[in-house]
């Protein structure tokens, strides 16, 4: 399915994990998609944990969910800085809440647990944080990729294969299924 004309929000903080950051949104942008990296000012330069500089288009402030059909969040250190702002956990809730779909990859997880959204829901990620998902009451799984319901998830740089297809073909199963 071509998806152009559907947006995805991507979230940015320093010291995001380069591949992490870059292979998915370069992917989904070969799939149609146009995808917004918002971080927590418009407009800034923000830098991988290998010095990969990306400039943020948008504030995390000013983007609001119904524009996306889609959230993704890499890894890297960013996670950590990110699920301190409220507008990180309200944008992941309101997704969560839409059943739209989710990505996240290596140390991402952190956001959802931080969001509270992680119970009953499969998952993997880096094994670092195995015991954070599971004290949220996600089910940890050690698998390349995993799709649960509207939440895609995955472990580490090597994955990000079959990571960023199971995201597009789930970005793609909820346009089709919300057309018109």
């Amino acid at each position: 399915m071509n998806l152009t004309g559907y947006k995805v929000l991507a979230f940015v903080d320093e010291e995001f994990e380069d591949l992490e950051m870059w292979y998915p949104v370069l992917r989904l942008r070969e799939s149609g998609l146009d995808v917004h990296l918002a971080g927590p000012k418009a407009g800034a330069v923000y830098h991988g944990k290998y010095g990969v500089p990306l400039t943020t288009e948008y504030a995390l402030d000013e983007v609001k969910s119904e524009d996306y059909i889609g959230l993704y969040v890499p890894g890297g250190w960013a996670p950590d800085k990110l699920r301190r702002y409220a507008s990180v956990l309200r944008l992941t809730r309101e997704f969560h809440e839409a059943e739209k779909p989710i990505a996240h990859i290596c140390h991402a997880g952190w956001v959802l647990v931080s969001a509270k959204i992680c119970q009953g829901y499969t998952m993997t990620s880096t094994p670092g944080i195995k015991d954070d998902l599971e004290n949220a009451g996600a089910i940890w799984v050690d698998q390349e990729a995993v799709v649960d319901r509207h939440i895609v998830s995955g472990r580490r740089p090597p994955d990000l294969p079959a990571f960023t297809k199971a995201f597009v073909d789930r970005l793609a199963q909820y346009a089709q299924e919300h057309k018109g």
